[in-house]
């Protein structure tokens, strides 16, 4: 840990644990119907407990509010730790959940669904489905002579991330412009608005279930990151355990993508500020990118909902911040802590 003491740090610890929950709290109760942490807190327990509540906080909260926050959560924490396992797996401070065309292969898959219906379900299916379909195809085209460098995989994904873009342009020029092109313009650049109980059930799950694996491996992405040679001489399967870091990540980000459209800058700008926090262990880094990831993504949700009367898309939000962010991470760091 890189400048902090070991009592600071176990502070440090306890916050980025709890921030999530309080954060939730809060946005929660905000928006055009307002209420403050303590109402908000309130109605959640006693519509838990089976208790009545005033009916229209009771909508507002369990029905509008609560799947927002959840699926915030899940995707905010699920995008961080892929971008922190990708950026260790690579070695590239650069690397994104999308560095293996992932996430352009699930958009194309949900927007060959909006094309055809409007069952959320569907989307999400085949959004994950296409998510797989692409990291097979970028696996295939890594290899070479039977083995796949690190330099080889990164490159076929880039190809496959432009080939499924073309196709998503493609799609969108054949849309018809009056219906089906809004929904998936507006769905591309992702919100959380379409977040419903039934939705989460299928897609929090496999998120869950990714993230579970990525922090069950964090020590040995350590090792990863080392030239192969070197993890190899370690006694690391290190084709194994880079193929199960790949497809837990797909899976988180597949599915992500699939329940609310493309997210950036999430899986780039957390990582580095957990590694400003906690220097380059992944033990460290990885539990902390899914606490500031899950938080930040809920404070980023509540303000595209609440700051106008028309919602703004999550996308825009994440890159007005993200990147001015970025920006001055740069500039202090020169790029060595990257």
């Amino acid at each position: 840990m890189t400048g902090i003491g070991k009592k600071n740090g176990r502070w440090l610890n306890l916050i980025l644990f709890i921030l999530p929950l309080l954060v939730s709290v809060v946005c929660i109760g905000i928006g055009r119907y307002h209420l403050s942490p303590i109402e908000s807190l309130n109605v959640l327990v006693s519509a838990f407990m089976g208790e009545e509540v005033e009916a229209t906080a009771r909508s507002v909260v369990l029905n509008v509010r609560l799947p927002r926050i959840l699926l915030a959560l899940a995707v905010g924490a699920g995008l961080a730790v892929s971008g922190a396992s990708f950026q260790s797996l690579f070695s590239n401070p650069l690397a994104t959940p999308d560095t293996l065309g992932v996430a352009t292969g699930a958009s194309f898959g949900a927007v060959m669904a909006l094309l055809l219906t409007n069952d959320l379900l569907v989307v999400q299916i085949c959004a994950l489905a296409m998510g797989l379909i692409a990291l097979l195809v970028t696996c295939s085209i890594s290899k070479l002579r039977g083995k796949s460098s690190i330099i080889m995989v990164v490159l076929a994904g880039m190809v496959v991330s432009s080939l499924f873009q073309a196709l998503v342009s493609l799609m969108k020029y054949v849309a018809d412009p009056e219906e089906d092109l809004p929904t998936i313009t507006y769905w591309l650049m992702g919100s959380m608005s379409k977040a419903t109980l039934k939705g989460l059930i299928a897609g929090i799950p496999l998120i869950a279930a990714g993230i579970f694996v990525l922090f069950l491996l964090r020590w040995r992405l350590n090792i990863l990151s080392l030239h192969e040679d070197e993890a190899k001489s370690l006694g690391i399967p290190v084709r194994r355990l880079r193929m199960m870091v790949m497809v837990a990540a797909t899976l988180v980000t597949a599915s992500s993508v699939s329940m609310c459209g493309q997210v950036g800058w999430v899986g780039l700008l957390i990582p580095h500020g957990a590694r400003m926090l906690y220097g380059s262990d992944n033990r460290k880094i990885i539990p902390a990118s899914i606490c500031l990831g899950s938080a930040f993504m809920v404070v980023i949700d509540t303000a595209a909902r609440a700051a106008t009367a028309a919602e703004i898309p999550v996308s825009i939000l994440t890159a007005i911040i993200g990147a001015p962010f970025f920006i001055i991470l740069l500039r202090k760091t020169g790029g060595a802590k990257l």
